[in-house]
């Protein structure tokens, strides 16, 4: 078989950077979050103050719509779903957006694409930053008080 009828995933043409090339921006971020996932298993966010305090809250006396993130990641690596939705809800979807996202961008990366993990529109950028809005707002109302940190 020539190098012209081989398949065209397995030809390194040159000046196009290798698989561990591709592969080096998704395997150190998927590293620097497993370990902020370990860091907040052994250190207890439930715990006050053990991860200091939330500039918003401090100011305002309000929480952000942040506020309790590191206490869903804490207990979803103790598989309590339930506890980390009632600590926040939106915390817990952008970590199964992050995850999704994170395995689809190795699966591109691998294939020899050079996409980025994600590059939202302007549009989408403005419809997440009002959902987080409202999500923050709505928490603070009586019938957001489920959502509350």
């Amino acid at each position: 078989m020539t190098q012209a009828d081989a398949p065209s995933y397995r030809v390194h043409r040159p000046g196009t950077p290798g698989r561990w090339t591709r592969m080096r921006a998704p395997l150190l971020t998927a590293a620097a979050g497993a370990s902020a996932v370990v860091a907040l298993r052994l250190r207890d966010p439930h715990q006050s103050g053990s991860w200091g305090y939330c500039p918003f809250t401090y100011l305002t006396g309000l929480p952000c719509p942040g506020c309790g993130g590191l206490r869903a990641v804490n207990d979803l690596t103790h598989l309590e779903v339930g506890a980390a939705l009632s600590s926040n809800a939106l915390a817990v979807l952008l970590g199964v957006v992050l995850v999704v996202g994170g395995l689809r961008w190795v699966v591109r990366r691998w294939r020899g694409g050079m996409q980025p993990m994600f590059a939202p529109s302007a549009r989408t950028t403005t419809v997440v930053a009002a959902v987080v809005l409202l999500f923050g707002v709505f928490r603070l109302t009586p019938w957001g008080a489920p959502l509350a940190p």
